[in-house]
Formats: C-alpha cells, sequence, structure tokens
C-alpha cells in the first residue's frame, strides 16, 4: 500500500492523538434530565482512538492535551490511567478556583432506546485543551527525537475555539517534515459549529486542515458538512443504498486531495437507536475495498463506534495488514464497542478476529 509506515524500531509510540478529554456523565438506561445519579467515563473523539489502539490492540499510545489541575482533572486522570495511554505529554493548567478561566469539559450522554435517539449535550466551552495555541506544545521534540508512527486527530478539537485549528495544522506540519503517518476524522458536531460560522466555518477549517492528511475518515455527514462532498441520492437509508454513490464521494474527495493516501468511510443505517445497519468502505491506491456488511446489528452504546472503526482501521495499517483485511478490522472493533457502555472500548484482539471471521454469539465458557 501507499502508506509508508515508519519502523517501530525508530519511534517511542506507535500513535499518538491530539484532542481534548472529556468527562462523560451517563445516565444509564435513564435521561439527562430526570436522572439523580450518573456514571462517570472519560472519553473524546481523538483520545478513544489512542486508547483503543493501546487497550485492544497493544500498540503503544500516548495523548496530547490540557487539563485543570483541580480534582476533576485528576479524576480525569484517574481514568485515563485505566486506558493506559501515555499521559507525558499532558499539559496541567493551574485552576483558578472557580473555572472562570480554564476547566474540565463534561458530556452528558444518554444510549437512546428504540425510537428514542441517542442524546448528547455538552458543557465544555473555555476548557484547559480548548484553549492551547501554537507554540504551547514542541511538536519536533515529540515526532523528531521521540519519534511517532502514527498521528491522528479530528474535526471535534478543530472545531473547540478559534485556536485549535492552528495547533492541529502546527502538529501536522511538523509530523509530516518527520514522516509521521496524519489520519483525521472530520467527525462533524453541528453543535460544535453552530454559533461560530456552521457549516460555511466547518468547510472553512477542514478543508486548510485535509491538505496535510495522509488517511482520512469519516461517515457521509462529515465528508457533506466538512468538505462539502455529497453522496448522490442519499436518503435516510443511506446504507441500503448502492455503494457506487458512495465510491463517487470518495472518488471526488481524492480527486481533490491527491494527498490523500487512503480514505475510509463508515455506513450506518439507524433502523432504531438500538438496531442498526453498519458497514464501511476503505479507498487505497485507488481501489475499494467493503467491510462485512451486518444488516442488524444490535447497539447498546453507538458512542464511540466510529472512534473504533478508526483504531482498528489504524491498527489493519500498522500491522501491514490487505486493504481488505484492515477495513474488515475496523468495521468489527466499531461493531463490537457499541455493544458495551462507554464511549472507549472493553474489546480484546481476540475477540475482533473472532467477529471478523463470523463466529455467532453462543456463550464463550
Amino acid at each position: 500500500m501507499s502508506v509508508q509506515i515508519k519502523s517501530k524500531a525508530d519511534c517511542k509510540y506507535d500513535i499518538l492523538s491530539l484532542g481534548e478529554v472529556m468527562l462523560r456523565l451517563d445516565p444509564g438506561d435513564g435521561r439527562i434530565h430526570t436522572t439523580r445519579t450518573f456514571r462517570v467515563w472519560e472519553g473524546g473523539g481523538e483520545y478513544n482512538v489512542a486508547r483503543g489502539l493501546r487497550r485492544c490492540f497493544g500498540k503503544t499510545a500516548a495523548v496530547v492535551t490540557a487539563i485543570a489541575d483541580n480534582p476533576v482533572g485528576r479524576l480525569l486522570e484517574d481514568l485515563m490511567l485505566q486506558g493506559g495511554v501515555d499521559l507525558g505529554y499532558v499539559k496541567w493548567v493551574p485552576f483558578d478556583g472557580i473555572g472562570r478561566k480554564t476547566r474540565v469539559g463534561l458530556n452528558f450522554t444518554e444510549k437512546g432506546y428504540g425510537v428514542r435517539p441517542a442524546v448528547g449535550c455538552s458543557d465544555r466551552a473555555n476548557s484547559a485543551a480548548a484553549q492551547l495555541k501554537k507554540g504551547d506544545i514542541d511538536w519536533d521534540k515529540i515526532f523528531g527525537v521521540d519519534g511517532v508512527r502514527w498521528f491522528h486527530t479530528g474535526g471535534i478539537y478543530a472545531g473547540l475555539s478559534e485556536s485549535t485549528p492552528d495547533v492541529v495544522i502546527e502538529a501536522m506540519q511538523a509530523a509530516k517534515k518527520h514522516g509521521t503517518i496524519i489520519s483525521y476524522d472530520l467527525n462533524f458536531r453541528n453543535s460544535l459549529w453552530k454559533d461560530i460560522g456552521g457549516q460555511e466555518k466547518a468547510r472553512e477549517v477542514n478543508r486548510e486542515i485535509a491538505k496535510y492528511v495522509d488517511v482520512m475518515i469519516g461517515n457521509e455527514e462529515d465528508f457533506t458538512a466538512s468538505l462539502g462532498f455529497q453522496v448522490e441520492g442519499l436518503d435516510d437509508q443511506c446504507s441500503k443504498l448502492d455503494t457506487t454513490n458512495f465510491k463517487k464521494m470518495i472518488a471526488a474527495a481524492c480527486k481533490a486531495y491527491p494527498n490523500f493516501k487512503a480514505v475510509a468511510t463508515t455506513l450506518r443505517n439507524a433502523v432504531t437507536a438500538t438496531k442498526n445497519e453498519w458497514g464501511a468502505i476503505l479507498c487505497v491506491d485507488g481501489q475499494f475495498y467493503e467491510a462485512t456488511h451486518r444488516p442488524l446489528l444490535e447497539i447498546y452504546d453507538r458512542v464511540g463506534g466510529g472512534d473504533s472503526f478508526a483504531s482498528g482501521l489504524i491498527y489493519g495499517f500498522l500491522e501491514g495488514k490487505t486493504p481488505q483485511q484492515t477495513v474488515n478490522y475496523g468495521a468489527a472493533h466499531g461493531a463490537l464497542a457499541m455493544t458495551t457502555a462507554g464511549d472507549t472500548t472493553t474489546a480484546s484482539l481476540a475477540e475482533v478476529e473472532k467477529v471478523m471471521k463470523g463466529a455467532g454469539a453462543r456463550v464463550d465458557r
């Protein structure tokens, strides 16, 4: 494949992610606005990818982020330590006593059930990670001295503040200079962009960032909202459509951005909140590869499914798997991640490969 990855012997980390890590407050089977108890998780679109590669696939992983140095931030740290991602590049920001200047982002998320969709409500403005600025991180040390094989970030972090797109581009320029592969998950979130220019601003930011990306990831909504590419004939039953239309969209993106070495998109049709069609397409060197189509995937908690797809996909690239295997690792890992609570994976590599082989759900004793 055209995705040429640096040797593990030359790098401290297989994967480095840049992004905000939040506390997720989960009402379980209840609703955000009526519950009296929440379960606490850590999560963030970019971080989840690094954590998945560490916990499921055994890769060395680190994260670049910033966290307010108070008891809430240390709770976040404690959760992240359980995930096994190296925190050596975390910037701890002094707390002002009340959160006027910096804070930990919160994400309230309910899973949904049947005809009631999942709901997310973020409370994350002015977080420490959102206030990172160009020049705050020594990227040349990270990529040039320590060494990183793969760098991942995404459109969630790019949409957090006026300064975060500059941080993303600064990191990508350093990664490219030192031969690190760059992946980017478009991950469009209307709530992030609607008060700062909406889709027009999202496209302005993401089109500039896309010039530096080697492996672009997203679903059809992401490609439309963030880059302006559309799937012909798209409707609510998107994954039931002939994938020819999705391939046309991907081909258009590759033509517009010849720097893309690979493009991957997930395919999802939410029949209900708890029953989804699920699939994926990977394009490498102009050739398309489709993951095993799952016409009726039962969902327990859909949050993080796309991030786990990304980590499985990156694992396939890091291990030199074939493109067909690579997209199947991504789709299988994403499917498994949505069978458990929380943003992050609890799957093992053995479980992923078992699903890839089409194993059933009989009890494993």
